[in-house]
Formats: structure tokens, sequence, C-alpha cells
């Protein structure tokens, strides 16, 4: 007995529907304790974080900020509204300076950066996503647009390198190899 196309194809599309979502779910559990994430809408992308520490703590290690800088700044104590909105301006900088290193200009779906307090955090959602033990400093997943990083461990090279990822595999119709993708993300770092 064979099935008729529009239901096979129909059956496909559910299988495919109930593995996405399994995807997503594994992903936003990505490891964690039971402490919520918050989202931080930025032009380009949605940063998400679990503590305001970690939040500041990110911003404070993002050394890019090209026409932010201002003396008041120095001298009095910010707001989280002022510091929230510095890490917009900081993190969308970063986001439209690879944009023009590589010259890959288009409008396209706000990128996700998971924010991770600790090495050991962003390993235990590796391991949770993946099923293997991980061995990166911070990495990009192509099916969820998400960067994973790690509060302790980052910098504005790194968030560019994997900035870079989500531009590379969204401007082009086909997806380069991954070594490709690989060298232009590297020179995105050796250059912002």
């Amino acid at each position: 007995m064979s099935i008729g196309k529009p239901l096979q194809t129909r059956l496909l599309q559910l299988c495919y529907g109930f593995c996405l979502l399994w995807v997503v779910g594994t992903a936003y559990a990505d490891g964690s304790t039971d402490t919520p994430w918050y989202i931080l809408d930025t032009k380009y992308t949605q940063i998400r974080y679990q503590s305001w520490k970690n939040l500041k703590k990110f911003g404070n290690n993002i050394n890019y900020s090209p026409g932010l800088f201002d003396l008041k700044g120095l001298f009095t104590k910010k707001s989280h509204d002022d510091l929230k909105k510095e890490i917009k301006q900081k993190v969308d900088a970063v986001y439209e300076r690879v944009q023009e290193i590589l010259d890959m200009r288009k409008w396209m779906k706000k990128v996700k950066i998971n924010i991770y307090p600790d090495k050991k955090a962003l390993h235990a959602a590796y391991e949770k996503i993946f099923g293997n033990p991980c061995h990166f400093r911070s990495w990009y997943v192509y099916e969820l647009n998400t960067i994973y990083i790690n509060v302790r461990d980052t910098h504005e090279g790194m968030l560019a390198h994997e900035i870079a990822h989500s531009i590379i595999d969204h401007y082009l119709l086909v997806r380069p190899p991954q070594a490709t993708a690989e060298i232009l993300a590297r020179y995105v770092d050796k250059h912002l």
C-alpha cells in the first residue's frame, strides 16, 4: 500500500516540525539551571543573559565603541538604562563593522547571543545541545542563529568572529564550506 504524495509530504513536514521543536527546546534548556533568561534587544541582535552582573561584565569586556566616548561617563555613575543603551550601541557597532569588513550588508534576522557566566556553564550548554564534551571558547549554531559565549572570556574580537559566522551563513544563498567561513571570520577578528 502506498501513501499519496500530499499525505506523504504532510507527514514529512510534521516529522520535520517535531524534530525542529526538539532541537530548539534542547537549545533553550542549554544546560543551565532554572535561572530565567532575560533579553536585551538591539538593532541586530537579541542578547540573552541570566543576571545583571553578567550583562554588565559583557558590556565592560566589549571595548568597541566608535563615537560613544564622553567625559561625563567617567565621573558619573550610570543607571541600568544607560548601561543597557551603551551595550546595545557597542554590540550594534561591532555588527555593523563586521558587515563593513565582509562587505555583506543586507537585512538579516537578528542573531541571538547567549551569555553564560563562566566556562563551566558554557561547556554544560554545549554538552546538553550536542551530547559531546566542549573544546571551544565560543561557538555559533546556524540552525538556531545563536552565538554561545562565556562572559569571563569575551572580547570584541571574539564577538566579531562569531557575528561574522552568522552574517556569512545568512548573506550568501548557499552556505560556504566551514573552512572558508572560518577563514573569513578570522579575517574579521584581525581587522576589527
